[in-house]
């Protein structure tokens, strides 16, 4: 296989998420907050927590196999693994090392890939290089998060606990033996001016004289923030945005898209998304409903569900996109 004649695409697809189901009304008992108040600015019904076996590495695993499983090949045929996360299974070394010892695949490449709900889309965009270029032939892509072990669930961190739940999902991308099925374009972002909108200030490694600062519970420096309206802002200017610019790169138009699968941050941003580019409801993918917001894993379980539902066919027109903390964001078009 050379970059010449090499195309690439999703062989096969896999998810994971904990058994334990998270309510609103269940949140409702920790914080002051309302399952009707949760349900009428995120669409979140409600979400899946870890127990203590469900680590990062561990869905990553599940939904691994699943994957490769649906691709109808072997362990032994993977030969690059990329990982998604913004929760490490430890602060070093990456994730994706971890899921290598776990697949039992010593000597396999492999690479974490920090770009929190956008990691995703630049794994796929960086696994469809790595196959075009000859650097790869079956790569294993996956997003995995645990998010219930970081939350703050008194009534200061509502806004944002109520939104994430935890899980994986996986992706094994390989050659395509048809050109006109596989990635068609990729299309990534960022604007760290807005980094600070979307964060987890501690611990870090700018933090002295340690980066685990002992009062990080107290002034809740460990628990993630967010500005709400500017996400929001951003969020519905851009992806629209990077949609359109990714289909045109493609040399496609709306019209000719079958399913729009976004990352599952809120529903309303969803909805935006799909009202400013006058998509019908049937054409973009929602799930957020009972999983929460699982940042990197989340396009990876609406689309294998979307194919479970029929609604991802040989030969439908995806796309892909995804905003997030960084701020990133990207899309990715291909013909399943």
């Amino acid at each position: 296989m050379t970059a010449d004649n090499a195309a690439s695409r999703i062989l096969g697809t896999g998810f994971y998420v904990p058994p334990r189901v998270v309510t609103n009304d269940d949140l409702s008992e920790l914080m002051d907050t309302s399952d009707e108040w949760i349900r009428q600015r995120s669409g979140i019904e409600e979400r899946r927590y870890s127990d203590p076996e469900d680590t990062p590495a561990a869905m990553a695993e599940k939904a691994a196999r699943a994957a490769i499983q649906d691709a109808g090949l072997e362990l032994s045929d993977i030969d690059t693994i990329l990982v998604a996360s913004l929760s490490p299974e430890h602060f070093f070394p990456g994730t994706a090392c971890f899921l290598q010892d776990r697949l039992g695949l010593p000597g396999t490449a492999c690479m974490d890939i920090r770009n929190q709900c956008t990691g995703l889309v630049y794994s796929l965009a960086t696994a469809d290089a790595f196959v075009r270029c000859g650097q790869s032939r079956h790569v294993l892509v996956v997003g995995t998060e645990v998010h219930s072990t970081g939350m703050d669930f008194s009534d200061a961190g509502r806004d944002v606990s109520v939104l994430f739940g935890d899980g994986a999902a996986a992706m094994v991308v390989g050659p395509s033996d048809d050109p006109s099925r596989g990635f068609l374009a990729h299309c990534l972002h960022a604007d760290g001016s807005g980094a600070r909108n979307l964060w987890v200030p501690s611990p870090g490694s700018s933090i002295f004289p340690f980066r685990a600062p002992p009062d990080m519970f107290e002034d809740r420096s460990v628990y993630p923030q967010m500005n709400g309206r500017a996400v929001f802002k951003y969020a519905c200017t851009h992806v629209p945005a990077v949609i359109l610019e990714a289909l045109a790169k493609a040399g496609y138009e709306l019209s000719d898209m079958d399913l729009l699968v976004p990352h599952q941050a809120n529903m309303r941003i969803n909805e935006m998304v799909g009202k400013q580019l006058g998509l019908p409801s049937s054409k973009v993918v929602h799930n957020i409903q009972r999983y929460g917001n699982t940042t990197a894993a989340s396009i990876g379980i609406a689309f294998h569900e979307a194919r479970q539902q029929g609604r991802i066919e040989e030969g439908s027109l995806v796309m892909l996109a995804a905003f997030g903390s960084g701020f990133t964001w990207g899309a990715s078009l291909l013909r399943f």
